[in-house]
Protein backbone atom coordinates (compact mmCIF):
# COMPACT_ATOMS: atom_id res chain seq x y z
CA UNK A 1 0.00 0.00 0.00
CA UNK A 2 2.45 2.57 0.96
CA UNK A 3 6.19 2.29 0.68
CA UNK A 4 8.55 4.27 3.19
CA UNK A 5 8.81 7.21 1.75
CA UNK A 6 5.77 7.48 0.22
CA UNK A 7 3.39 10.32 1.47
CA UNK A 8 -0.67 10.62 0.38
CA UNK A 9 -2.71 13.63 -0.09
CA UNK A 10 -6.61 12.52 0.31
CA UNK A 11 -8.97 14.76 0.07
CA UNK A 12 -12.58 15.21 2.48
CA UNK A 13 -13.98 12.82 -0.20
CA UNK A 14 -11.03 9.83 0.48
CA UNK A 15 -9.70 10.73 -2.87
CA UNK A 16 -5.99 10.39 -3.46
CA UNK A 17 -5.00 13.61 -4.88
CA UNK A 18 -1.18 13.32 -4.87
CA UNK A 19 1.73 10.92 -3.89
CA UNK A 20 4.76 12.29 -3.24
CA UNK A 21 7.98 11.20 -2.37
CA UNK A 22 8.52 13.97 1.09
CA UNK A 23 6.73 15.36 3.52
CA UNK A 24 7.80 18.23 2.38
CA UNK A 25 6.89 17.99 -1.19
CA UNK A 26 3.34 16.68 0.10
CA UNK A 27 2.19 19.66 2.93
CA UNK A 28 3.61 22.01 0.22
CA UNK A 29 0.95 20.58 -2.65
CA UNK A 30 -1.67 20.33 0.53
CA UNK A 31 -1.13 24.38 1.19
CA UNK A 32 -2.32 24.87 -2.97
CA UNK A 33 -5.03 23.20 -2.83
CA UNK A 34 -6.32 25.62 0.24
CA UNK A 35 -8.67 22.95 1.02
CA UNK A 36 -8.84 20.07 4.01
CA UNK A 37 -6.97 17.48 3.27
CA UNK A 38 -4.78 14.19 5.23
CA UNK A 39 -1.63 13.48 4.38
CA UNK A 40 -0.86 9.75 5.20
CA UNK A 41 2.17 7.79 5.21
CA UNK A 42 2.68 4.45 6.31
CA UNK A 43 3.82 5.41 9.83
CA UNK A 44 1.41 8.33 10.58
CA UNK A 45 -1.25 10.57 9.44
CA UNK A 46 -1.68 14.44 9.92
CA UNK A 47 -4.97 16.11 8.45
CA UNK A 48 -5.79 20.11 8.12
CA UNK A 49 -6.14 23.03 6.04
CA UNK A 50 -2.18 23.75 5.22
CA UNK A 51 -0.93 27.23 4.98
CA UNK A 52 -2.73 28.93 7.40
CA UNK A 53 -0.52 31.45 8.82
CA UNK A 54 -2.44 33.49 11.29
CA UNK A 55 -6.29 32.83 13.14
CA UNK A 56 -8.25 36.40 12.03
CA UNK A 57 -10.62 35.92 15.48
CA UNK A 58 -9.04 39.03 17.25
CA UNK A 59 -10.43 37.04 20.64
CA UNK A 60 -8.53 33.71 19.91
CA UNK A 61 -5.51 33.65 22.56
CA UNK A 62 -4.02 29.92 21.49
CA UNK A 63 -5.62 26.79 21.87
CA UNK A 64 -4.50 26.26 25.43
CA UNK A 65 -5.78 28.97 27.21
CA UNK A 66 -9.09 27.75 26.24
CA UNK A 67 -8.61 24.43 28.20
CA UNK A 68 -10.40 23.89 31.43
CA UNK A 69 -8.39 25.36 34.55
CA UNK A 70 -5.54 26.94 31.81
CA UNK A 71 -5.90 30.07 32.74
CA UNK A 72 -4.60 29.50 36.18
CA UNK A 73 -1.86 28.21 35.19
Amino acid sequence: MYNTSMYKVISKNNLTLNECPSLDEAMAFAKITGTFVTIKSKDFEVCGIFGVDEVKDPDYNGWISRKKGAQDA
